[in-house]
Order: structure tokens, then C-alpha cells, then sequence
């Protein structure tokens, strides 16, 4: 028997070898390849679940977009609802019978709602709006549908009639609020806030209901909520002409389905997100950061309820819950397009509210008691949850996970049962692949705080022989890397390094404390939780000490940036989206309000914004130095970053590269153009292949004259 089961083994091992060596290397144009599920939502009934399936187009250069639907039986393959690709939002009917959705226009123009019959036939227009319309969202009863829009006094009054050409359009902009553009909008344009309207839900094509504008003014509004009986509709806005001056809360109306005045519910001292109406209608639920005084730099969301009432005081659930609620992990492959997540929701019986939190690497969803804020988990695990939705009477629930190996699949859960996958919408590009599951380590820094940090390490790991190391570091910096899929580590795995991505003082999903405690010192103390990560690592016998590289993008950018005015330990550094100055940075960020969460003052008054900036200690820096820059950054513009880093060092005669993307913001590693994508690993890894192994690399050399 025992020489049976030997010969079972080496079967097995031999089995599991060839299966591996079957396998190949991610690369990094398997992301031309790669799918992606958005703002999935369950039918009323239970039976099937409309979600966005987003993909990179044929000519690779943007990403499309089309509506699909699969069934929750979890026995047939989805199958596509739409014939756009620009197809987004899809909302239910409350009988489950229509399909409402925003369908953007493929040559440019406004987004229009469409709507779409289950049983069967063409989708079609229901709005014809020149600002476009979004955001749909269905009445209880199934009778109206609201949505937003843009459009001003002048735009509807040109609306249906011929254009007129005028004389000379000006090109010319007079500016007079601080925060005047934002990072993939370009320039503002406060002549055309987000309005409230609404319009009859039509049932067939040959309906042409005329849409009513309910709300008016020079302010946006939003998270828009139906009231129970269909009668109201409850909208939050942010009233702050100038909010350079003040953090703007968050002001609560309600206004009348039939019109008028709206009605002020209530002023918060607070950002709310995910407002949600509770089954009786009676209470609110929604997201927010508690007032903090003295500000923080970071203060952890909160769930919270309130009365539907004027002057109504809201009740944080969650004062003794040290996580983040609504919290998640991040990594580079969230849905490019598409939209959609879900926040929060009530129970069917209105005892508790389910959201997701993030803990230490993870987010899982979560059930609190609507009284006391007690917590029952929903799931487990080392994994990363987003978008859940639930059935009306609350039976199913239907949530994505992604995981180190797997981007986001949709599962469903119902009472009493296993969880079971619906989707697997990269299984037949991630089966050739042989993709690797990072290790999780604790370390203890330098003053005794603990410090997690995850290791991918490249297939097929020798532990006897030596790699070169790559420390990779989140932006933020109020945020996490953890269980979840990220193409650039397995990809820099399966180039030959090992990639380090810790979560240092100041990220997410550690408490309030953990997050808070870099206020006024970023970077700081952050700088040496990163190293104390690489001698843990090095510690482990399997790394060459003179082979490490650094990089990080955003708040990773700062950082980089930082650890090479602090220590010549690198073989080589790439600084991307970076800040090295942080008094330019305050001109010319799109947005404001960074003291006192940062600082403590304004550039003029406070001595830190040079004190904490790299370019203060460039004379340092020895390091060769990569920068990636979008060209389009409005978050971290390129003159407060890595333009000034470059052209000092050129003068110190250190070896440095600009590499830039026209055209592309802050999101770049994210969402950008999928070739600039490519190219920025490529870029990345280039630069620490010359560094660290030696490989001729003439595009970053200038050629010398003979």
C-alpha cells in the first residue's frame, strides 16, 4: 500500500509540473486582453444580474463598453444585452421588465438614456437633452425616472431650434475660483452644474415623454434618492460658492416630484456619500468622516443614520469600529470605465445596513445593526469585495472578488448557502498563465509599530539563488495596497524581480491612529517603514543587495522621491506623477484645502513645504532617476514634480530620463490609453533592467557626437 501511494505521489507531482510548464509568463500585453465587470446589478426578482463588461477596443487605443446579463442559476455563460460601446448605467424596472441605461455617443456628442424591453426587440432613445443625460434611477413605482443633466437657461433655449453662427466663439477664459480644473475634466465650467430632473418612464418606442427639470440654480446636486410612496425625491448638494475658503458639508433637500421649491432637510458638517433610504422610508443611511477638530489629515469613514425630518442629528454607528467602512484595497486593474460599485444598503426589515469595510489588506462586506452599529461579517477571507447589490426582499446578494491571481468575478449569495461564482470572465486567458500568489509578512519597524507587506516573488522561485528587488509604494497616501489583482507586480514577478508592496503609517485599513499619524510629517517616518520592509525581505537570503530599485506613482512618487535624498541604497529609482516641490504643488494642484490636514499653513506661512520637499535635497541624490509624467496631470502637475527633479539633476550630470504621455491625467496607470499603459511598464522595467542587469538600453542615452 505505502508503495502505492508513493507512485500516487510522483504521479501527482509529475501531473502538477507539466501542468505549470504548460503555462507561460504574464506579459505585458496581456492587458489588450484582459475583462472587466462594472456596476453589476440583480434583477428584482432574483433571476439574472446586468452588469458592464469593459474591454480594450480593437485599435487598442480607449476601452469600450456594452451592457450583459447573466443568470443566477450559475449554469450558463453571460450573454450581451446591448449593441453599443459606449453602453453604461444599466438600471431594473421595479417589475423587472424594462432595462434603462446611458448610451454615449461614439463620435462624440451627449450621452442619452435608452431603454431596453426584456422581452425582447431593440433598445431605444428616450432622451434627446443637449447637455446629454446620467445617473438614471427608477421611481418605487415604476412610473418616472430621474436623472441628471447639466444643462443652463441658454442651452434650452437654443434646444430644437437651427444654430445660429455667431461672429467669433472666444477661446479666452476668465477664471475667478481657485480650484478651476480637475484631473481628467480639464477646466471646470461653473455655468453648467448638475441639475435634477425627471421624466415618465416610456414602455415602448413609440412614447416620447417631454423630461421636467426640478431643481435649478449655481450649484450641483446629486445622490439622488426616491422617497418610498414616489412622491419626492431627495438630493444632496455641497452650497459653497468658493470652497477654497471652506471645506463645504453637505446640505440634504428634498423637492416634490410635481415641482417647486426644494426643501432644506438638513445641513451636515460633512462630506455624505451613498445616501440610502431605509424600507419604511423613515431614516437615511450614508457614509461620511466625523467632523475631526483639530483637523486630521485623515479621518476614517463612519456609517451613519438619521432621521428623515428637518434638523435631524445624524448617529455615527461606528465610533468604536477602527476600520474603514465603505473602505477597499487598491490596485492598477479597477474597472477602467464603466462606473458603478454600490456603497451601502438596508436590510429588507430595516435592523441593519450592510457595506463594506477594509481591514489590513482586505474588504469584505459587513452587516451592522442599525441601533448599536454591531458588526456581522457576510464574508471572509483574503480577497477584495466591491459592488454589491441585493434583491428587493433581500434573499440574494450579488457582489464581485478579486483576489492577487483574479480580476474582479461576480459571485451571489443567498441564505443558507455557499457562495457560488457567476462569472468567469478572464478564465480563458488566465488558465495559460502562470501567475504566482504573493506571500503576506508582519514586521516590525523602526519604533516598534507593526507593518504588513506583501512579496511577489517570480514563477518558478529559487530561494537558493539571488534576485533583484523592485520596492514598489502606494500613492495616497491615505490608502492600501492588498488582496487584489495587480497586473504591473505579477508582470515585474515574471520579468525576474521581487516586487515589495508595503503599507506604511498613513495607509488604510489599519484604524484612525495608523492613518493619521503622518499629519504634518509626509514624508516622514512613512520613509522608514519602507526600508525597514526591504531588510526584512533581504533578510530572507534570496535578494542581491546591490539590485534594488524603487518606484511608486502619486503619493509613491513622493516618496521615491524622498528615499533617494535619504539613502544611495538603489540602483535605480522611477518617480511617477510625482511632487517633488510641495509649494508648487499648492499653486497649482486641482484641488485645495491642504492646511491644516497637511500643513499647517499656506506656503508662506509654513516652513515645512520645504522642509518635507525632495528638491530641497536634490544635492543628495545619486541615483539614477526615471520620471513618468501625463501630460494632461492636473493632480500632481508635471512642473510641481518631476519636470523640476529632471532638470536638476540633468545639471548634476546624474543619469535621468523623462519619459511623458500627452493627453493623459493622473490616472494614467489606471485608465490611460491602453498603449500608454503597455508602454509605461515597459518604461518601468526598462529602466531598472539598464540599472540593476546591465541591458543596453540606447533609447536612454544621448548619443555621442564622433
Amino acid at each position: 500500500m505505502r508503495k502505492i501511494l508513493v507512485r500516487l505521489s510522483v504521479c501527482v507531482l509529475i501531473f502538477t509540473v507539466a501542468a505549470s510548464a504548460q503555462k507561460r509568463i504574464i506579459t505585458e500585453k496581456d492587458l489588450f486582453d484582459f475583462n472587466w465587470i462594472a456596476d453589476a446589478q440583480i434583477s428584482p426578482d432574483g433571476s439574472s444580474v446586468a452588469f458592464v463588461k469593459v474591454n480594450v477596443n480593437a485599435a487598442k487605443t480607449n476601452y469600450d463598453t456594452s451592457i450583459w446579463t447573466v443568470s443566477t442559476s450559475g449554469t450558463e455563460e453571460p450573454r450581451r444585452l446591448t449593441s453599443g460601446i459606449r453602453d453604461s448605467s444599466p438600471r431594473w424596472s421595479p417589475d423587472g421588465k424594462l432595462l434603462t441605461f446611458v448610451r454615449g455617443a461614439e463620435a462624440g456628442g451627449a450621452p442619452q438614456l435608452y431603454m431596453l424591453s426584456m422581452a425582447g426587440g431593440d433598445s431605444w432613445a428616450y432622451t434627446s437633452d443637449i447637455r446629454g443625460a446620467g445617473g438614471p434611477i427608477w421611481s418605487p413605482d415604476g412610473k418616472w425616472i430621474a436623472f441628471g443633466n447639466s444643462a443652463n437657461a441658454e442651452d434650452l433655449a437654443k434646444q430644437g431650434k437651427p444654430a445660429v453662427p455667431a461672429e467669433r466663439e472666444s477661446d479666452v477664459r476668465v477664471i475667478t475660483r481657485a480650484v478651476y480644473r480637475s484631473d481628467g475634466g480639464g477646466y471646470t465650467d461653473p455655468t453648467h452644474p448638475n441639475h435634477l430632473w425627471v421624466i415618465a418612464a416610456p414602455r415602448s418606442p413609440e412614447e416620447k415623454p417631454t423630461p421636467k427639470q426640478l431643481t435649478s440654480g449655481p450649484y450641483s446636486e446629486g445622490g439622488f434618492v426616491w422617497s418610498k410612496d414616489s412622491s419626492s425625491i431627495y438630493f444632496t448638494t455641497n452650497r459653497v460658492a468658493e470652497p477654497y475658503y471652506e471645506d463645504p458639508g453637505t446640505q440634504v433637500y428634498s423637492v416634490a416630484l410635481s415641482g417647486g421649491e426644494p426643501t432644506l432637510l438638513t445641513k451636515l458638517d460633512m462630506g455624505v456619500g451613498g445616501l440610502t433610504l431605509s424600507p419604511d422610508g423613515k431614516k437615511f443611511a450614508f457614509v461620511a468622516s466625523a467632523p475631526s477638530k483639530p483637523v486630521k489629515s485623515y479621518t476614517q469613514p463612519d456609517l451613519w443614520v438619521m432621521d428623515v425630518a428637518k434638523n435631524a442629528q445624524p448617529i455615527n454607528l461606528t465610533t468604536a469600529f477602527d476600520y474603514d467602512v465603505a473602505g477597499g484595497v487598491g490596485g492598477d486593474q479597477a474597472p477602467p470605465r464603466g462606473g458603478g460599485g454600490g456603497g451601502i444598503a438596508w436590510s429588507p426589515d430595516g435592523r441593519s445596513i450592510l457595506s463594506t469595510y477594509g481591514k489590513e489588506g482586505s474588504a469584505n462586506i459587513g452587516r451592522f445593526d442599525a441601533s448599536d452599529g454591531k458588526l456581522a461579517d457576510i464574508t471572509t477571507g483574503k480577497q477584495a469585495v466591491s459592488g454589491f447589490r441585493l434583491t428587493t426582499d433581500g434573499s440574494k446578494m450579488v457582489y464581485a472578488v478579486s483576489t492577487p491571481t483574479k480580476i474582479g468575478d461576480l459571485y451571489l449569495s443567498e441564505k443558507g448557502g455557499q457562495p457560488k461564482q457567476l462569472t468567469r470572465i478572464n478564465e480563458k486567458l488566465f488558465s495559460k498563465l502562470n501567475m504566482t500568489e504573493p506571500e503576506e509578512i508582519w514586521y516590525t519597524s523602526f519604533d516598534g509599530k507593526k507593518v504588513q507587506t506583501w512579496v511577489q516573488r517570480p514563477p518558478d522561485f529559487d530561494p537558493s539563488k539571488k534576485y533583484p528587488l523592485i520596492l514598489n509604494i502606494h500613492g495616497g497616501p491615505h490608502a492600501a495596497y492588498g488582496y487584489i489583482f495587480d497586473h504591473e507586480f505579477q508582470w515585474m514577478a515574471a520579468k525576474g524581480y521581487v516586487v515589495v508592496y508595503p503599507n506604511p503609517r498613513g495607509s488604510t485599513t489599519y484604524g484612525q491612529e495608523f492613518g493619521n499619524i503622518i499629519q504634518h510629517n509626509y514624508p516622514g517616518d512613512d520613509h522608514l517603514d519602507l526600508m525597514a520592509a526591504v531588510d526584512e525581505v533581504i533578510k530572507r537570503g534570496y535578494i542581491d543587495e546591490k539590485k534594488l530599485g524603487i518606484t511608486g506613482g502619486s503619493g509613491g512618487g513622493v516618496l521615491t522621491n524622498w528615499a533617494v535624498t535619504k539613502t544611495n541604497r538603489f540602483a535605480a529609482a522611477v518617480s511617477q506623477r510625482d511632487i517633488s516641490d510641495w509649494a508648487a504643488w499648492w499653486y497649482t494642484a486641482d484641488f485645495a484645502q491642504f492646511q491644516p490636514s497637511w500643513f499647517k499653513g499656506a506656503p508662506f506661512e509654513d516652513e515645512g513645504f520645504k522642509k518635507r520637499s525632495a528638491i530641497t535635497y536634490v544635492d543628495k541624490i545619486q541615483t539614477p532617476m526615471m520620471f513618468i509624467l501625463g501630460e494632461a496631470d492636473y493632480r500632481t502637475p508635471p512642473t510641481a514634480g518631476g519636470e523640476e527633479l529632471f532638470r536638476a539633476l540633468k545639471y548634476r550630470k546624474i543619469p535621468t530620463v523623462m519619459v511623458r504621455f500627452p493627453g493623459e491625467g493622473h490616472e494614467l496607470s489606471r485608465s490611460g490609453q491602453p498603449w500608454h499603459r503597455i508602454e509605461r511598464l515597459q518604461h518601468i522595467v526598462g529602466w531598472f533592467d539598464k540599472w540593476m542587469l546591465g541591458a543596453a538600453k540606447p533609447e536612454y542615452e544621448i548619443p555621442q557626437v564622433k
